[in-house]
C-alpha cells in the first residue's frame, strides 16, 4: 500500500483563502490521475485586488505553518488567475470570470475532494 501524501498544506492554503474572503474553495486530490502534483486548491475572488490578497495570504500562512515556499508563482501581472506551484500542491486563485471560463471544477469532477473546513467549536459552558 502506498502512503497518500499529507494534505495539510492544501488544507492550510484553503483555510488561508477562506480567511481572506475567498469563495467556492475546493481541495481536489488529483494525484491518482495527474502525475504533476497531488492536490489542486481552487479559489475564487471577487476582484483583482482580492486575487492578490488571497495569493499573498496563502503563501504567508503555508510558510507560517512550516510549509514549503512556492517553486513558482504565475499570474501576478494580470491578476485574473494566480497560480502558486508548490510541487505537490498547486493553488489556483481565480477571478470570477476566469473560474467560470476555465471550469477546472468540471474538468476534475471525478477526483476526490478533500475536507478542509474547520469544525465548529463546541460551545463552552
Amino acid at each position: 500500500m502506498v502512503d497518500q501524501p499529507d494534505p495539510r498544506w492544501a488544507v492550510t492554503a484553503a483555510q488561508a483563502a477562506d480567511a481572506k474572503s475567498g469563495t467556492d474553495i475546493v481541495v481536489l486530490d488529483v494525484g491518482p490521475v495527474l502525475s504533476l502534483c497531488q492536490y489542486f486548491v481552487l479559489v475564487s475572488a471577487g476582484n483583482k485586488r482580492l486575487v492578490r490578497t488571497i495569493a499573498e495570504e496563502v503563501e504567508a500562512q503555508v510558510a507560517a505553518a512550516g510549509g514549503p515556499k512556492p517553486i513558482r508563482i504565475e499570474g501576478l501581472q494580470d491578476l485574473g488567475w494566480v497560480l502558486l506551484d508548490y510541487g505537490d500542491m498547486v493553488v489556483h486563485v481565480f477571478g470570477e470570470e476566469q473560474r467560470t471560463y476555465y471550469d477546472l471544477d468540471r474538468l476534475w469532477s471525478d477526483v476526490e475532494r478533500v475536507a478542509w473546513e474547520l469544525e465548529p467549536s463546541e460551545p463552552t459552558a
